[in-house]
């Protein structure tokens, strides 16, 4: 068969294949398509397409890119396919081959484009206490993510707390962002230098947390991809697990669910370390969704889809909440910079667990 056009999608030729040739039956693990109601957005239709546009079937244009961005990376779908497909992974590959044709949608592009932008202005307090533990060698770098320094920077203080003290080290917030927007954009060449820089300050060595498990899974899976060397970061939620003897229960009888976030969960495989820490800190295991675990329904927040797909990322974020009230409400606690944003700003006073870690977190 010949090569195909679209180079990056090369290596997952034989996953494209299996999803042109599948019957859909992972179809009702794609948020988007559920939202939509469109058969192209379901995982077979956007395989389907980038397999189409790889081989010359369909013409390179904005109309038949479109597809590769109706994808939260909620990575669902793998988890109903029998071959493990990762659609998530072949659709970002795909976006890089669009973006450099100049056919990425106008969120994509506009989110490329206030990157450098959004860098430069990062500012204020963390860079305080970054200029306060230049000094200790023992301080740890923390990964914090721009998703909770922009839209919660309440979480971003709680979590460089909870890290300090469960750590017994200063902490040194790391000022590179780890380019996961430019990935998700499509921009290939500006993820990469991102990857590089954050590489680069962290490569001095001693203890490297990562707090927003997005940010956690670019560094450990998707750099390696790219040829970035870095050493992986610990996850906070393992951090917090390993000292569960520090965490003081709460005196609140308040109701707490918790939502599996689709990057903690699906992308790294951590479901039972914030369930045990909600169980420390509450008394009692949290309370769940119907769709859990593996099979946890996504808040909409992921993949770039609320700057590309506004109205199907709020309808799938809407669609979480309902059925968090319906089975009776409470605290809706996650633990992921997009989906707490998704949640805050769709009418839902989520908390994050690094909040509650912080809180809890006794003393030495």
């Amino acid at each position: 068969m010949s090569q195909l056009r679209l180079k990056l999608l090369e290596p997952h030729r034989t996953s494209l294949e299996k999803c042109v040739y599948c019957p859909k039956l992972s179809r009702a693990a794609c948020p988007v398509s559920n939202v939509e109601a469109n058969e192209t957005v379901t995982p077979w239709g956007k395989m389907s397409m980038a397999y189409f546009a790889a081989r010359g079937d369909v013409p390179l244009d904005a109309g038949h890119a479109d597809p590769a961005w109706a994808c939260s990376a909620c990575f669902g779908c793998r988890e109903r396919c029998d071959h493990k497909n990762e659609v998530a992974t072949v659709l970002t590959d795909a976006r890089a081959e669009l973006f450099a044709r100049d056919l990425a949608p106008e969120g994509a592009r506009r989110v490329a484009e206030r990157f450098s932008a959004r860098e430069a202005g990062r500012a204020g307090e963390l860079d305080a206490r970054s200029r306060s533990a230049a000094a200790a060698p023992d301080a740890v770098h923390v990964l914090l993510g721009c998703g909770y320094e922009r839209h919660a920077p309440d979480v971003a203080r709680d979590a460089l707390d909870a890290t300090e003290a469960l750590a017994g080290a200063p902490t040194r917030p790391v000022r590179a962002c780890c380019g996961l927007p430019l990935l998700y954009a499509g921009d290939r060449p500006g993820f990469e230098a991102a990857a590089r820089r954050l590489a680069a300050e962290v490569a001095p060595g001693g203890r490297f947390v990562a707090v927003d498990p997005g940010c956690a899974r670019a560094v450990r899976v998707e750099y390696p991809r790219a040829g970035v060397s870095v050493k992986a970061p610990e996850l906070f939620v393992d951090l917090a697990r390993s000292s569960l003897d520090r965490l003081q229960r709460s005196a609140s009888e308040r109701r707490v669910r918790y939502h599996d976030p689709c990057q903690l969960g699906r992308g790294l495989d951590r479901y039972d370390a914030p369930r045990e820490i909600l169980a420390r800190i509450t008394g009692r295991p949290p309370e769940e969704f119907i769709h859990r675990r593996e099979h946890a329904d996504c808040s909409g927040g992921g993949g770039l889809l609320p700057a590309t797909r506004p109205t199907s990322s709020a309808a799938i974020a809407d669609a979480r909440i309902a059925e968090h009230r319906a089975l009776g409400g409470g605290l809706l606690v996650t633990h992921c910079a997009q989906s707490l944003q998704r949640f805050r700003t769709r009418g839902e006073p989520a908390e994050d667990l690094a909040s509650l870690v912080a809180r809890a977190v006794a003393p030495r």
